[in-house]
């Protein structure tokens, strides 16, 4: 009678590729090819992917792209075996000491880089459900960093830490749906020590806008790949001789002179919503003429619009109310010849009707 055990694999189908056929399950080892480094499968994204955990650092990673460590292990177990069987007996007090080797390390500057989580919707389509965002120093150099994300409609996250040399830092996620809100990462890095030479600190914003998410998303899909990065800092800047010499004569003349990265904390705080109404700006606007009135009116606007760049404000509402229009043309004539104003639109709102102008900034 026949055997109703299953037949045993053909011996021309190798270890290997039967356990590529096998799906890989939360919890299994697994080495990523293209970095030969071990990772272990934390999540299930989809069919195509899996998010895996190296070192302490998770990232979606292609099916294609992992393999099981196993080959790998029994290979260096050979190896080390066989080097025992012909390495000569040593003593402790032969041993010389441990000296690391420094590999070639190119500097390519400090990144923002992006990964995006996928999930299946209920069509079976792959949509983009978060974003996590990393840190990246391609740099010889150990930095100070101070972080904060910037939404149109107000502040999102602050944080500040350190980033060793040639180091990855994960700093948080952000959901998807948040980059239709135009955020902005602002980011003060120094020296850590601090250089004479270079410079006390440097700030640097990275303004995202949907429509170039989504087409970065596009392209590492179209090559297989799980992030995509923005270049914050390619070398970090020397101090120029005029700016030490300026700051010297300042400090002997009496002046305390801060640190850049310190500034604002010493400015006026800015405004997210600036009222123009003249009786919110003067105590006794009857005794002012309407040409006084205009000046001082336009006046404040410039001051808050200036102490909004100084704080890299994202965006601010002007509220000039209705009347005769003639307050609300004086505005748009000023943002039209401002550089770092990105746009404005006066438009309707639920709070001021048409009497408001809201304003958009570019750094």
């Amino acid at each position: 009678m026949p055997s109703s055990s299953p037949l045993p694999l053909p011996l021309s189908l190798s270890l290997t590729l039967y356990l590529c056929l096998m799906k890989f399950q939360v919890g299994d080892q697994v080495v990523v090819k293209h970095s030969d480094e071990e990772a272990e499968v934390v999540d299930i994204i989809n069919d195509k992917m899996v998010m895996v955990d190296v070192r302490g650092v998770k990232f979606p990673a292609y099916i294609d792209q992992l393999d099981f460590p196993y080959f790998k292990r029994f290979a260096k177990q050979l190896k080390e075996e066989a080097v025992q069987k012909t390495k000569p007996k040593q003593y402790i007090d032969d041993v010389p000491r441990e000296k690391k080797t420094v590999t070639d390390k190119t500097e390519t500057g400090i990144w923002l880089t992006f990964i995006p989580v996928m999930t299946t919707d209920d069509f079976g389509d792959e949509v983009v459900d978060e974003l996590k965002i990393h840190l990246v120093n391609r740099t010889a150099h150990a930095y100070r960093f101070e972080y904060s994300l910037d939404y149109v409609r107000g502040s999102g996250f602050e944080f500040s830490n350190q980033i060793l040399p040639y180091q990855d830092f994960y700093i948080h996620d952000i959901p998807f749906e948040n980059v239709n809100d135009s955020p902005a990462f602002h980011v003060v890095f120094s020296l850590t020590p601090a250089d004479k030479q270079k410079m006390l600190s440097f700030e640097t914003v990275l303004k995202l806008r949907p429509k170039s998410v989504f087409s970065k998303i596009q392209e590492i899909r179209k090559h297989g790949q799980a992030t995509f990065s923005y270049r914050l800092l390619e070398t970090y800047p020397d101090k120029l001789e005029e700016e030490q010499m300026e700051l010297t004569s300042l400090s002997k003349a009496g002046y305390k002179v801060y640190p850049a990265n310190q500034a604002r904390q010493h400015l006026e705080p800015s405004k997210y919503e600036l009222d123009l109404h003249i009786e919110k700006l003067s105590p006794d606007p009857d005794a002012l003429g309407n040409f006084e009135k205009l000046s001082l009116q336009l006046q404040t606007l410039e001051k808050y619009l200036d102490l909004a760049v100084a704080h890299h404000q994202p965006s601010m509402i002007v509220i000039h109310g209705l009347g005769t229009g003639k307050l609300r043309d004086e505005i748009h004539e000023i943002l039209r010849l401002r550089k770092d104003i990105n746009s404005f639109i006066n438009r309707y709102h639920p709070a001021y009707g048409y009497g408001a102008t809201e304003v958009f900034f570019q750094y």
